[in-house]
């Protein structure tokens, strides 16, 4: 890992085996999905494991990723859903 990236925060969203969606933050995202499937991550996630990663978006800094998190927060399900779908099209190889 860089030094540039360890400065930088992810906003990301797994799945939980019961098929909800978690989002969050954090500044090491591998430690913090290592976490969320040892069911030291999140409360949320703690019985709802295995999570599997579905949308990532690096940012800046903590501020800009909080504000982030807050806005995929207020996003129905469905929204979140088309997101991950759009992100998923985007890194589709032709």
């Amino acid at each position: 890992m860089t030094q540039e990236e360890s400065k930088s925060w992810w906003v990301y969203i797994v799945e939980c085996a019961d098929r909800t969606l978690y989002t969050g933050i954090t500044n090491h995202l591998e430690r913090r999905l290592e976490a969320h499937q040892k069911g030291t991550g999140a409360k949320y996630t703690r019985n709802r494991r295995p999570v599997t990663l579905r949308y990532q978006e690096q940012q800046a800094d903590r501020s800009v990723a909080s504000k982030r998190e807050a806005q995929l927060k207020k996003m129905s399900r469905q929204e979140k859903l088309q997101l991950i779908q759009q992100d998923s099209d985007n890194h589709q190889v032709s």
